[in-house]
């Protein structure tokens, strides 16, 4: 799993002109789901995108966690993330998992996470063409990918 993390102060999702998602501080986190990707994958990434020391503490340094700071978490699918531009100007999307496989997936990410954090995470919806707003505070944008752990 690839996933592009932003902190934000406020994001919000907007399917068919009607807002499905939105938070405050807190975390979009954009994730991409191949065919490679494991329960453990999940279960890795879920526990580092919680404990990920990117908010400020009393004294300016990102030093908090999401969880310590309260905020949300608005977690959105995005199989572009595993485009290759290797070869030629149109990106190539075969390494992204078909909805057979990613929306499961996708489905057992959202479930960690609200374990993780211990509340309710905040959704676009698989497939939709979406429209993402956010309003990155730093700005401050962390790539993770489950493949790179060590």
């Amino acid at each position: 799993m690839r996933c592009v993390i932003q902190r934000v102060s406020e994001a919000s999702v907007t399917i068919d002109r009607i807002v499905k998602s939105e938070i405050g501080i807190g975390l979009l986190v954009l994730v991409g789901i191949e065919d490679a990707d494991t329960d453990e994958d999940i279960e890795w990434l879920c526990g580092k995108i919680a404990k990920l020391r990117i908010f400020n503490d009393a004294d300016g340094v990102m030093n908090c966690s999401v969880l310590e700071v309260n905020g949300d978490i608005l977690l959105i699918s995005q199989f572009t993330l595993h485009a290759s531009t290797k070869k030629g100007n149109r990106p190539s999307y075969l390494k992204a998992s078909k909805p057979d496989f990613a929306i499961p997936m996708y489905e057992k990410l959202i479930a960690q996470m609200e374990r993780e954090m211990n509340k309710k995470i905040f959704t676009g919806e698989f497939g939709a063409d979406m429209k993402v707003r956010l309003l990155n505070d730093g700005p401050v944008t962390i790539i993770i990918d489950s493949k790179n752990k060590e």
